[in-house]
């Protein structure tokens, strides 16, 4: 839903237009990495619904393999309600349905291509223990590793710093993994080392209009990348 602000606890206000997108941390990733060039399989699971069919199709229209998108009668397809404001601010309820019943039978299916890929990348909106699981396949196949902590928890499984040679995520998912809240390059870098010393290879914390800070192993100087000026539309 677009409206000219966000509501205020308890209020209810005007849009100006509601629609009904294809979308997910996962399926963005791999959607933009197709049409970047990339050769990509999404790993999931949708529900029997109508949400579920059209989100395969609009796999495939995008090049994607499907041979690991299972459906469900289970669970309905996940889902995200968005409220997008005039200045591209958001805020999401993500509704997981399908998306947890991914499991560990269904990544051994799957584990030529997490095994034999260049990339692998993971996120939390499916269950911890199989993001996890993942990454352990992938590492230990020599297969690079790239995970979103998000949906942040304050109590992740420290095994995920150790299997992250790439770890990205947000100031606010970084202030509730390290407590330190990020105002600045200062602080970014203060948790770019945090997460460092946590067992990552490399880390990036990106700071919206600011662009983002990285900080590796090899290069253990906070590195600043600012982002080009642009009109903001919409950050989910």
């Amino acid at each position: 839903s677009l409206t000219t602000r966000l509501p205020r606890a308890g209020e209810t206000i005007l849009g100006h237009k509601f629609f009904i997108g294809f979308g997910g941390k996962g399926a963005n990733q791999c959607v933009q990495s197709a049409r970047l060039g990339a050769k990509t399989s999404l790993i999931c699971k949708v529900g029997k619904d109508s949400f579920g069919n059209d989100y395969v199709e609009n796999l495939k229209k995008n090049g994607i393999s499907t041979a690991f998108v299972g459906q469900t009668a289970d669970a309905a397809t996940g889902t995200a309600s968005i409220i997008v404001n005039s200045e591209g601010q958001n805020v999401i309820v993500i509704v997981p349905g399908a998306n947890l019943l991914l499991n560990s039978e269904d990544l051994k299916r799957a584990s030529d291509v997490i095994c034999k890929g260049k990339v692998v990348v993971c996120q939390l909106e499916i269950t911890p223990a199989v993001s996890l699981e993942v990454l352990k396949m992938a590492r230990a196949s020599g297969v690079k590793t790239l995970f979103n902590p998000a949906p942040a928890l304050a109590d992740l499984d420290p095994q995920f710093y150790t299997h992250s040679d790439i770890f990205c995520c947000n100031e606010t998912e970084a202030e509730i993994l390290t407590g330190i809240p990020v105002g600045n390059l200062e602080d970014a870098g203060k948790v770019g080392r945090m997460l460092l010393e946590r067992g990552c290879k490399l880390v990036i914390v990106t700071l919206g209009a600011e662009g983002c800070m990285m900080i590796s192993v090899e290069e253990p100087i906070p590195k600043h990348v600012p982002a080009g000026k642009v009109r903001a539309v919409d950050t989910t």
